[in-house]
């Protein structure tokens, strides 16, 4: 019995599926990006889980490794391994690959996009603005349609059925941690940072500390790739523009600034290197969200000729679920292999498909949950360590 796909949006977790899909027999996969090229070069690495190659090297994490046994079934676990052994070599090469060291974002999707087109397998490409009536109407009754847009989701609101317009935000549960500088740098010498490094190069910072990301500095042989957090209040975040440099910040905010010089001196004084460049400064709220609804299962049972009533419905990757202090990236590629896995079993029931879907989904969730405000609750200890009587407010003790 043979099935059409469409896959909207060629980012990673798009280009993984279709690779994933695309030599399987009887599926014909149709795959739409807007983008003409790859320009992302923010530094990326795979999480080593995705190539486990058992259940105790899949927990193996220093974070959530618990959670990971407290949330998924052994079987669950064994099941989504031996999947992932099963995975074409051409592709299980580069994931492999991936999970080693950094690497651009745009070489991980360049080298799904050459990989798909070396293969000679069909894939149907359409290179357009898709609109969320486009990819309703490319539906046709049995179909798949996969939204991997990322977090500013196509489908997202379009999955709760009503008479009238979808509700922004309607079908998304956000918990917002806090608001930040995301900030970039270049440094001319190798350079890493764990909890002793991030302590003592703040030491004299008293509000305004600048926490390198969790696996977020890499050096590729000549420079290091540094990104980080400062934690803002929101009256400052309302007052700064979305983009800026380090000049910016010294003439606008002197005491982040100044916090920030102090960290940076303290990595020269280790390493005698200098800053490549100039700070690149994003400021973000930093926002932790799921989907209530990841597939069209609320659809199923209508009346009417809606394209979701007769169809299946998943959104993957960031539009289903996100993050803001781990790269979302394994997340997503873990989504997508599941995802394959499930619409390989042609006689699973359309109810079964979805049910099955929105389990997996929300269990993801609570993982992603439990990492992300450990993580959260991990840095505010770390910002009051100096400081007993706040530490203690912010210490909950049986």
């Amino acid at each position: 019995m043979s099935m059409r796909v469409h896959v909207v949006g060629a980012g990673p977790v798009g280009l993984l599926l279709t690779a994933l899909l695309q030599s399987m027999d009887g599926c014909s996969v149709h795959l739409s990006e807007k983008r003409h090229e790859y320009t992302r070069t923010r530094m990326v690495q795979l999480a080593p889980y995705l190539v486990a190659d058992s259940v105790e090297s899949y927990r193996t994490d220093s974070i959530d490794g618990d959670s990971v046994e407290a949330i998924f079934d052994p079987l669950e676990l064994e099941e989504s391994l031996a999947y992932r052994q099963s995975i074409a070599p051409d592709l299980f090469t580069l994931l492999q690959g991936w999970a080693v060291g950094f690497c651009p974002l745009n070489s991980i999707e360049r080298s799904l996009n050459d990989l798909i087109d070396a293969r000679g397998h069909s894939v149907e490409r359409i290179a357009a603005v898709v609109t969320a009536e486009d990819a309703m109407s490319m539906l046709e009754p049995g179909d798949v349609l996969v939204d991997s847009t990322g977090s500013r989701s196509l489908l997202r609101d379009q999955l709760i059925p009503t008479s009238d317009e979808p509700v922004a935000g309607a079908n998304t549960l956000t918990v917002r941690l806090e608001y930040a500088l995301v900030i970039t740098f270049l440094y001319g010498q190798p350079y890493d940072c764990n909890e002793y490094c991030k302590y003592y190069k703040n030491i004299d910072n008293t509000r305004y500390k600048f926490i390198p990301m969790v696996n977020r500095t890499h050096y590729d042989g000549s420079v290091s790739h540094v990104t980080g957090i400062v934690n803002i209040s929101a009256e400052e975040y309302e007052a700064m523009p979305s983009r800026f440099d380090g000049g910016w910040l010294r003439e606008n905010a002197p005491d982040v600034a100044r916090s920030m010089d102090r960290f940076i001196d303290g990595i020269k004084r280790e390493t005698q290197g200098e800053i490549l460049g100039d700070l690149e400064i994003v400021r973000i709220p930093l926002d932790l969200y799921r989907a209530r609804n990841a597939t069209n299962r609320q659809w199923l049972g209508g009346h009417g000729d809606h394209p979701f009533v007769h169809s299946r419905v998943f959104l993957a990757g960031d539009s289903a679920i996100g993050s803001p202090y781990f790269q979302s990236i394994s997340l997503g590629f873990e989504n997508a292999m599941f995802l394959a896995r499930l619409v390989a079993q042609r006689d699973l029931a359309v109810r079964d498909m979805l049910d099955r879907y929105e389990l997996y989904i929300y269990k993801q969730w609570l993982r992603v949950y439990m990492r992300s405000k450990m993580i959260k609750h991990n840095k505010d200890l770390f910002e009051s360590v100096d400081d007993p009587h706040a530490l203690l407010d912010k210490l909950h003790i049986y």
